[in-house]
């Protein structure tokens, strides 16, 4: 592997002043469900085709959310930026079985995966210059819907939750936390499904995160469009999806932002022990999870690192 480690420093070079950005609500079919997606443009883009990104979020999220606050970066920086809801999530339609709400790795990696089909198609966008960005739970699902795909060129990881056996057990109580969340999750599946609040104030119970910040506060995440569900039936899949055991499988160059005090860095070294293509990588200091979904100043230096990594594919 070719590994290119960049300094904090190197993140605070003063920005440009940042353009107006146009927006177009668009729909793409996946499977014969209809998924709502948003379209980002520069400001009195003239119809030339841009080289472009499609942004995804965290686990439970919808795309007003950290996907927009890239997606707008990216077209603010010269990008067409593409976001979207998952099949179960937000303005889009259900899973199979009218199923809602449930985190699963392989249907959203198939959504990605006709996301880039769909955007190849659309007049605004260079189908040649196609990139990716995933951002927390959905860095994995990227990976997945990138390798091998000749539609994307490059792909960023923001804040990427890449999680193995190992971390699974240390952040799910074990191997008798992870049994019992399996547990739990089957029989949601026999029952049609279990939904719970995804968000709650600290300390309380039967909420998948009772926690403050981002996704319980009104002027960060808690925004009208968001679901707030977590459907219990999603649980097996998530906790026996292990991306970081399976760098190999990527194919494209690779940038990478993250910081040891957000979430599971360690995830993050294991990828790259076993990834053999090009990487960058870019740790920032004392940047929380939640900082890189929307503190202003943390956003833009992501989205500075991951923008030059995708100029260096259209450059080539």
């Amino acid at each position: 592997m070719k590994l290119t480690t960049l300094t904090t420093a190197a993140t605070l070079l003063a920005s440009t002043a940042l353009a107006d950005i146009e927006t177009r609500t668009v729909s793409f079919e996946n499977q014969g469900v209809t998924l709502s997606g948003t379209l980002y443009l520069p400001d009195g883009h003239d119809g030339t085709p841009l080289p472009t990104v499609v942004v995804t979020g965290a686990w439970t999220s919808v795309q007003e959310q950290m996907p927009a606050n890239y997606a707008r970066e990216m077209a603010e920086r010269g990008f067409a930026a593409f976001t979207f809801d998952f099949r179960g999530w937000g303005k889009s339609g259900d899973l199979p079985q009218n199923v809602r709400f449930v985190e699963s790795p392989e249907a959203k990696t198939e959504d990605i995966s006709r996301a880039f089909e769909f955007v190849a198609t659309l007049p605004e966008v260079d189908a040649r210059r196609i990139n990716g960005l995933g951002i927390c739970a959905s860095a994995g699902y990227m990976v997945d819907a990138v390798s091998g795909n000749p539609l994307v060129q490059r792909v960023g990881l923001v804040a990427p939750w890449l999680q193995n056996e190992e971390i699974v057990e240390a952040v799910y109580g074990g191997t008798e936390g992870v049994t019992g969340l399996i547990a739990m999750s089957r029989e949601a599946e026999a029952a049609g499904g279990q939904i719970i609040p995804a968000a709650g104030p600290e300390g309380a119970e039967g909420v998948l995160m009772p926690i403050g910040g981002y996704y319980y506060e009104a002027d960060r995440g808690a925004i009208p469009e968001y679901d707030n569900q977590w459907n219990n039936a999603g649980w097996e899949g998530w906790l026996t999806y292990h991306p970081a055991d399976n760098p190999q499988r990527l194919d494209k160059p690779l940038a990478v932002v993250h910081s040891e005090s957000a979430a599971i860095p360690q995830g993050v070294r294991s990828f790259l022990s076993g990834f053999t293509g090009d990487a960058t990588m870019q740790w920032l200091e004392d940047v929380t999870q939640f900082d890189f979904y929307d503190n202003p100043e943390d956003v833009e230096r992501a989205a500075d690192t991951v923008a030059a990594h995708f100029r260096a594919g259209t450059d080539s």
